[in-house]
């Protein structure tokens, strides 16, 4: 008998290729149900950042301690901060004549006018959060009471202060920063009426 070589060729090729293609799938069926193997998860999509609800104060990140005490930030930032807006009741940044200097000393013309006054209101609003700061004491030894929702609530007024203080000197507007000048006196009488004017030292930061 004769046999057809052709038909037995090709019908050997597919029997080795079928098993190939067997092979190669219980391979990958092996190799993802071994022991070592471990199913890839999904990424977890990225959550958005809390919001802040208008008139809050956020708490700050604790980060590093504190250095100074309440009364070393309000001398060495804050009060030459809210100088600085108060004088321009009276005096205008962009006088030529008479710039209203950053700071006195040797460094009292480097930075003058209006960019000052900016930098003031800057200071202001930016120093809300030292002011929040845990761990801060006051200089009678007594922690801040950051925790307060009263004393938050000044806080965040300072801010706001700050805040308004910044868009009015941006408007070079001597009018404006009369009346902001007042925001600002009024932000800081709000807490220091409070929490600063008291009968001796002993019982500042006491409410």
């Amino acid at each position: 008998m004769k046999v057809d070589q052709s038909r037995f060729s090709t019908q050997a090729i597919t029997r080795v290729l079928g098993a190939s293609v067997a092979l190669l799938f219980w391979v990958g069926v092996a190799a993802a149900q071994a022991p070592g193997a471990k199913p890839t998860a999904p990424t977890p999509a990225a959550k958005p950042a809390p919001q802040t609800s208008p008139g809050k104060a956020a708490a700050p990140a604790a980060g590093s301690p504190p250095v100074g005490t309440l009364l070393q930030v309000m001398r060495g930032i804050l009060f030459h901060s809210s100088n600085l807006i108060f004088a321009t009741q009276s005096e205008d940044p962009a006088d030529p004549k008479m710039p209203l200097p950053a700071s006195f000393g040797t460094f009292a013309r480097v930075y003058t006018g209006w960019p000052v006054v900016e930098n003031a209101a800057v200071t202001l609003a930016e120093s809300a959060d030292l002011l929040l700061k845990p761990g801060r004491l006051c200089s009678n030894g007594l922690p801040v009471p950051v925790d307060r929702a009263d004393y938050r609530k000044f806080v965040q007024g300072l801010r706001v202060a700050g805040q308004a203080a910044l868009k009015a000197a941006q408007s070079k507007n001597m009018d404006d920063m009369i009346e902001v000048s007042g925001t600002v006196a009024e932000a800081c009488e709000n807490c220091h009426s409070v929490y600063r004017d008291k009968p001796d030292l002993k019982s500042r930061c006491l409410p």
